[in-house]
């Protein structure tokens, strides 16, 4: 349910478990269901509308990791005409996106998206160390320091090096 006058935080984060357990095209049942709520990620000939692995065809793993740039994001819940429901995000960002680069013979990582609904007098920001390190902070830490509670909506994909 939206809170009127509302903002929508996206979390973008980059979880380093190594070698979680994925077959080359099937997710497990624990990764399989952690996708709800509409949210979609829109790279140039890839959408990631629900959970999923990247195939190693058509060199996706290499443009999600060295050419496209940040996906568009896109939430089929938000009230029609909001920005985001258009793939628009307003608003500050906290870090630059970075795009998925795991290191060689280090198996699956998992990439979320997260977004939450943020009070209007709520403003977030980022701590220092979590400022210089993007893949090594607490995400539930931040969840709690800014009330943001469960998300609305989350989005995940897993990928390798694209050489493995």
């Amino acid at each position: 349910m939206a809170v009127p006058g509302a903002f929508w935080v996206v979390c973008a984060c980059i979880l380093g478990f190594c070698h979680v357990e994925a077959a080359e095209n099937k997710l497990s049942s624990l990764d399989s269901s952690f996708c709800h709520g509409g949210l979609e990620a829109i790279y140039p000939t890839l959408d990631v509308t629900k959970c999923l692995i990247i195939p190693k065809g058509q060199k996706l793993r290499e443009k999600v990791s060295n050419v496209w740039k940040a996906p568009q994001i896109y939430h089929s819940g938000a009230h029609k005409g909001d920005a985001l429901k258009k793939g628009h995000i307003q608003g500050t960002s906290l870090t630059d996106y970075h795009p998925p680069t795991p290191p060689q013979k280090t198996g699956f990582h998992r990439y979320q998206f997260m977004l939450f609904e943020q009070l209007p007098d709520a403003p977030v920001s980022l701590t220092e160390q979590e400022k210089s390190s993007r893949g090594k902070w607490d995400l539930q830490a931040f969840i709690r320091r800014f009330d943001l509670g469960e998300p609305v909506a989350t989005l995940q994909f897993l990928t390798q090096n694209y050489k493995d």
